[in-house]
């Protein structure tokens, strides 16, 4: 699989030359693929926001650079709005950012920015619309008339409809009753399905990750210290604990169990392959 971002070095210190200086990640080296969906964990304070704001050029390295398509996103600088419509940046509670007169024009003003025709922008808003699980009949509401979880949906729309090759939702399920969450959380495979977008979401929630995502990258003491499929990121657990995070509650289920004498992977982390392991004990299909 072919890397679409690659971190080498990366550096980034606040409060250079001060007192207050610290460095909120250091010498971080990763590559994110083509086409996968990508989660990033980690304890509050471990460099997530720091690290996924340097992939579009919203923060400049201290240290190190960000390749894009193999080319140093800083090695232009006058070039860099061209990286952060390739590069699509959902930021935590993103409903804040809403700011337009109606849902169309909130959506419309990312693709606008890029230039594009008025045939090409509606034929955006309405195919990020859909993705984002909206109705057209929301198109010239105010967005301060919707609701919390219609708010987070015109936001990511509005990023969508960048049509960006790579899309990165920081918390994006945060502050959403569990309904919501689910909604959205399905409405982001389905894009990452259908799309073939490359997508990364960072998250505190253990059991939206182990759900959602085909590799884990854990950030602690501002460096990369994991990374691996969700198998291989929650067998090992202790060492996840070690470092301020927990694991799938269904993963502490199997854990439990294996204490118990129970022959259960202590690693298992959705439901399903709970079910299924337990079935297997018992003589049942799967």
């Amino acid at each position: 699989m072919e890397a679409i971002i690659r971190v080498e070095n990366l550096t980034h210190t606040y409060g250079e030359n001060t007192p207050f200086c610290r460095s909120a990640v250091q010498n971080v080296n990763m590559e994110i693929m083509k086409g996968e969906f990508l989660g990033i964990i980690g304890h509050t304070g471990s460099g997530k926001s720091t690290l996924i704001q340097h992939l579009n050029g919203l923060l400049k390295p201290t240290g190190g650079r960000i390749l894009l398509g193999g080319r140093d996103i800083w090695a232009e600088p006058k070039k860099i709005r061209e990286v952060r419509f390739r590069v699509g940046l959902v930021f935590q509670y993103p409903e804040y950012q809403l700011f337009e007169e109606t849902v169309y024009k909130d959506v419309a003003f990312g693709p606008r920015n890029m230039g594009l025709d008025g045939k090409e922008i509606d034929r955006r808003v309405r195919s990020a619309m859909a993705f984002a699980g909206l109705g057209g009949d929301l198109l010239e509401k105010s967005p301060f008339d919707l609701s919390g979880g219609q708010k987070r949906r015109v936001a990511i729309a509005g990023v969508i409809a960048m049509e960006p090759d790579v899309l990165i939702l920081d918390e994006p399920s945060a502050g959403l009753d569990p309904a919501g969450r689910r909604s959205l959380l399905e409405n982001i495979r389905r894009y990452h399905r259908e799309k073939g977008t490359t997508v990364v979401m960072v998250s505190h929630s253990m059991d939206e990750v182990a759900e959602n995502v085909d590799r884990i990258v854990v950030l602690a003491n501002a460096g990369v210290v994991m990374s691996g499929t969700p198998h291989e990121v929650f067998s090992r657990a202790r060492e996840l604990i070690d470092v301020g995070l927990n694991v799938p509650q269904v993963t502490q289920v199997a854990m439990a169990l294996a204490r118990q004498g129970v022959d259960i992977d202590p690693a298992v982390y959705t439901v399903a392959d709970l079910r299924a392991a337990l079935l297997a004990l018992k003589g049942g299909k799967r």
